[in-house]
């Protein structure tokens, strides 16, 4: 009997794990426009569904990380001057004052910090320990837009004033918690002469991207806009050209304690064994 309600118990809480782990990413394409000057053969709006790159899987690829950032036009959408992209959550994304410095949601897009080492050709690999000199490779978007929307019909734009360029700070880990956000106090220069463990510290167990906070929405007429939650976001590219990878939420408090207490019950269950 005992057995048995362990069993269940930890079958349940894996069913919950998967489903809230999916449940942080974006599951639908409503729209997609490629625009001017998007990257040839980056038009599959699908790659930024689900979860952002950990790994690229090619023959020069690897492990994702802020040195290294996805390529593969399975990984990304690219959106040049003009375009937009807008997805759906199935599990609306909720505003909350609560979470990690106000974000409730991230995005990812490819850029990557460039590293000041010297690279070797004959060896093909960087002389010492690879360190970022503070610039952005691949970060070519200079104007972009994020909106957001509760039923997918009124959309309301986040203040540009507040809400961070897309595809440019901060470089997704693969290594990291997507569903976290970085500390967004932090910029290019932060990171300047840092390795992959000091960027990793000051990313906090973060995955990187973009942190965006519904609070930030407005009206037409630039006044703010009281959101609870949204299911929808937009992105919108004016200059340049992004490429995104994926987009995650940032899950409730209690949502997280489901996921720990799920994980737990199986680890138990599995010691009972």
């Amino acid at each position: 009997m005992q057995k048995s309600l362990f069993v269940s118990l930890a079958l349940a809480s894996a069913l919950l794990v998967s489903r809230s782990a999916s449940a942080q990413f974006a599951d639908a394409v409503v729209s997609y426009t490629s625009g001017t000057g998007f990257q040839p053969g980056f038009n599959s709006p699908a790659s930024a569904l689900g979860e952002p790159s950990r790994v690229t899987v090619d023959l020069f690829g690897g492990p994702v990380d802020p040195f290294n950032s996805a390529y593969l036009n399975s990984q990304l959408v690219s959106l040049g001057s003009g375009g937009s992209l807008t997805v759906r959550f199935n599990s609306p994304i909720v505003n909350d004052p609560g979470h990690a410095f106000g974000v409730d949601f991230n995005i990812y897009g490819n850029a990557g910090f460039v590293i000041t080492n010297e690279f070797d050709l004959n060896t093909f690999t960087w002389v010492g320990t690879p360190r970022a000199g503070g610039a952005l490779y691949g970060a070519d978007s200079t104007a972009t837009r994020v909106s957001v929307s509760a039923d997918g019909i009124t959309f309301y734009a986040l203040n540009p004033l507040l809400a961070p360029t897309v595809d440019n700070l901060f470089p997704t880990d693969g290594m990291g918690n997507f569903a976290a956000p970085v500390n967004p106090s932090l910029n290019a220069s932060s990171f300047a002469g840092q390795d992959l463990a000091g960027i990793r510290s000051l990313y906090n167990g973060s995955g990187g991207g973009a942190g965006f906070d519904i609070s930030w929405a407005q009206d037409g007429l630039g006044q703010s806009v009281s959101l609870g939650s949204i299911s929808y976001v937009r992105v919108e590219v004016f200059t340049g050209n992004a490429e995104i990878d994926g987009f995650a939420l940032v899950p409730e408090p209690a949502s997280t304690s489901l996921l720990l207490t799920g994980l737990t019950v199986m680890a138990f269950a599995r010691r009972r064994k």
